[in-house]
Order: C-alpha cells, then structure tokens, then sequence
C-alpha cells in the first residue's frame, strides 16, 4: 500500500529541532523526501536534505529553495515552522526587536512560500502548513510581541489560501499550545522556580499537560496530505482544549 506522501518533497523549515524535527520525521514516515531549512542544521534528519538557511534573508532563503529543488526534482509541501520567541508587554521590546520577530516570523513565512511558488504551481498536490500558536487565538500575558506575529501568521494563512486556491495550492495552519519544546524549556530554566512554571504551564491547558511535538506534527501531516484536498484557509487548535474550552474548576 502507497504512502500518503509518496513521490512528494517537502520543506520544513526549522526543521532540525523541536516542533519541526517532529514534523520532519512524520513526513519522512509517510513516504515524503525531506528537505530541513535551518539555521543550525547539525541535529537534522539524517535522511533529509539539510541546507543552511536564514528565513530573515530573502538571498539565503531563495538559494535554499533553489537547492532542494535542484537536489530532489521539485517542490510539493512547504512547512513554514521556524520561529523565534519574544516576552514582555508593548513597553519591553524596542522597535529593532519587533522588526527582528516580525521579519522571522511572519515576513520569512512569505519569503520561503514566495520563493517556492514556481515549484508549488507545477504540483498536483501542492500545500503550505504555517505553524502559528495559540498567541494568535487567545490573549497571553507578557507576549504582546510575540502574539502580534503569530495573529499575522493566521490573517496570513488565510490571504494566501485566497491567492493561491485556483491555483491548485492549499495554505492552512497549525495553532499549537504550549509545547514541550527545547525553546520551552530553556524558558523554564530562566524561570525563579521552574518546576512551579512548568506546572503552571501545563495546568493552563485543559487536558493538563504540555503539547507533544508529535501531535502537532501529526495535524501538519493532515493539512500537507493530498488525501485532505478539500481542506484550505482553516488552522487546526493542538492546545490540549485551549482555545475553545472553558472548564469548571476541580472540585
């Protein structure tokens, strides 16, 4: 029996740690050819194709993408999963700060896609999966910068669903919770008591627990399957009940 992602190559870019490994290894899993897009690349997939890229330069980005579809014969599916974290309110970053996270996170979100266009527009199962947060749907303290990028990555995902629809690309995206992520985690290490911040963490969300990378690696698989192609311009909540639950307090 074929798998889901047979003869498909896929992007992640981020890929090397955390949520994007995850979602490296769940593409690999079903069938995909991989390509990691990364800063670091050294803790990438040994079956994929890692390039050195920085989403912050429209050069690296372009000449990355040029190099897997050089490499691997095309591009079908693009994750566009790199980040970067931000803390504080409105008064605790500084505009070369907001110009730095908007850049990664939302602007290096439409350099990569504009950047595998061409290669997307010859697809016949050609998708794109941001990865927003649950900042986008629900007001955190102490996030106001952060929040504001991963709100445009969903207006984003949406525009782009719009654009390309007739042209045979579906755009959607991934709303995680908090994760249980090396990013994460060194937030806790920061922490005065990490122990009593992760516990914190973790009881925020309904279900009580930290979000696997795997369970959102495996709704990105949803929304990259070729097997969902009625499925464009939504986001997918993996946030253990978050963003739409509202629990009585236990007795």
């Amino acid at each position: 029996m074929s798998k889901e992602f047979d003869g498909l190559v896929a992007i992640v870019t981020g890929g090397a740690s955390g949520i994007g490994a995850a979602v490296v290894s769940r593409l690999l899993e079903g069938g995909a050819r991989v390509a990691v897009l990364d800063l670091n690349i050294e803790g990438a997939d040994a079956a994929a194709f890692a390039v050195r890229a920085d989403v912050g330069d429209r050069a690296s980005v372009e000449s990355a993408v040029e190099a897997v579809a050089a490499e691997l014969g095309g591009i079908d599916i693009v994750v566009n999963n790199a980040g970067i974290g931000a803390q504080g309110t409105v008064a605790d970053n500084d505009d070369a700060e907001w110009a730095r996270v908007l850049s990664i996170n939302v602007t290096g979100m439409a350099r990569v896609s504009a950047a595998a266009l061409p290669y997307l527009r010859e697809s016949s199962a050609a998708a794109i999966v941001n990865t927003s947060s649950i900042a986008a749907t629900a007001g955190l303290p102490a996030r106001a910068l952060y929040s504001a990028s991963k709100g445009a990555v969903l207006s984003l995902t949406r525009a782009m669903a719009a654009d390309h629809l007739r042209e045979g690309i579906r755009v959607n995206c991934v709303n995680p919770g908090t994760a249980d992520t090396p990013w994460v985690g060194r937030l806790l290490d920061s922490a005065a008591d990490p122990a009593a911040e992760r516990a914190a963490l973790a009881a925020r969300q309904p279900h009580g627990r930290l979000v696997e990378p795997s369970e959102i690696a495996e709704a990105v698989a949803y929304l990259a399957s070729p097997r969902n192609s009625s499925t464009t311009g939504t986001s997918i909540a993996v946030d253990g009940g978050m963003q739409e639950l509202r629990l009585r307090p236990q007795q």
